[in-house]
């Protein structure tokens, strides 16, 4: 899928400030620091369209990219250890809540983690949810780069035992840095903005 027009439509931080519901959308959501701004600059083939920063927590709102008026790609913001106060923390985990709750256009929801680390509680808390709300319960694995070809299997095998996926076919391997499996994360999205 090529992408013609990509504009950030908007960005919020309050549920108040969320587009219409015209055109379906599709969310991105990891913890803090797990390259999902990287992953959304390379996936729409812009250099700085998502800021991306090596300090954990720099997403603090919703950020909706209408694409071609298409689908809307979501960036939630990353929730775990982010160095922000309990108050400002605890607004993050309202809105995202708020937003994977209420929001009645969201198609699907792909969940980012970290190949190099066994996924955390709170990934398995937000992979939980996504599978008992009916979505599919993709999984994009970041920071392939930073491991060994041969260590693949095991690092798969650790994300399906933590998070409980039956299907290996589910989680994807990817780098940032070399774009590995960004085409075939392309199509499972075409397959579901035209589903």
């Amino acid at each position: 899928m090529k992408f013609k027009e990509i504009e950030l439509e908007q960005v919020a931080g309050f549920k108040s400030q969320w587009p219409d519901e015209s055109i379906e959308e599709i969310a991105f959501v990891g913890r803090s620091n797990v390259g999902k701004s990287s992953f959304i600059n390379a996936f729409l083939g812009r250099k700085n369209l998502a800021r991306t920063s090596s300090k954990p927590g720099k997403t603090r709102t919703i950020n909706f990219y209408n694409i071609d008026n298409k689908f809307r790609l979501v960036d939630l913001p990353g929730y775990g250890y982010a160095k922000v106060s309990k108050a400002e923390k605890a607004k993050w985990d309202k809105l995202i809540n708020e937003y994977l709750h209420d929001r009645e256009n969201l198609k699907e929801v792909f969940l980012l983690v970290d190949i190099r680390h066994e996924p955390t509680n709170l990934d398995l808390q937000m992979y939980n949810w996504i599978i008992e709300s009916g979505f599919t319960g993709f999984i994009i694995a970041t920071k392939y780069d930073k491991i060994s070809r041969n260590q693949l299997h095991k690092h798969i095998k650790q994300i399906m035992k933590k998070l409980d996926v039956a299907d290996e076919g589910l989680i994807f391997a990817y780098s940032s840095e070399t774009g590995h499996n960004i085409g075939v994360i392309n199509e499972q999205v075409e397959v579901i903005v035209n589903s």
